[in-house]
């Protein structure tokens, strides 16, 4: 089955992307599995997450900005029993994003 079987008439297709404050990105880079590959500080991750904002832009690809709060990250987490990472960021954007949608 692909992912568009699972559309509906007039649902539309919107990435979530993960937005911290700086106290948030600290705390990320503590408990992250992949903590080595994160940028060092938050200025710099504002940087390449705004450098991918354009990005995605230019492309025509439209996306939401989701607030992380990290602490429940972790939670969600470990009730999944999946490391925080990359991967686990993205599919928890996508997660909060479906809350957001489903609630409006």
């Amino acid at each position: 089955m692909n992912f568009r079987d699972l559309l509906k008439p007039g649902d539309k297709l919107v990435t979530g992307i993960c937005w911290y404050s700086a106290e948030q990105w600290a705390r990320l880079r503590e408990v992250a599995a992949d903590h080595g590959e994160l940028e060092e500080s938050h200025e710099e991750w504002l940087t390449m997450a705004k450098r991918s904002l354009r990005s995605l832009r230019e492309a025509g690809i439209p996306y939401q900005l989701v607030d992380i709060d990290v602490e429940e990250l972790v939670s969600w987490c470990k009730r999944k029993r999946i490391p925080i990472n990359g991967s686990s960021r993205a599919e928890y954007a996508t997660h909060l994003l479906r809350q957001r949608q489903e609630s409006s």
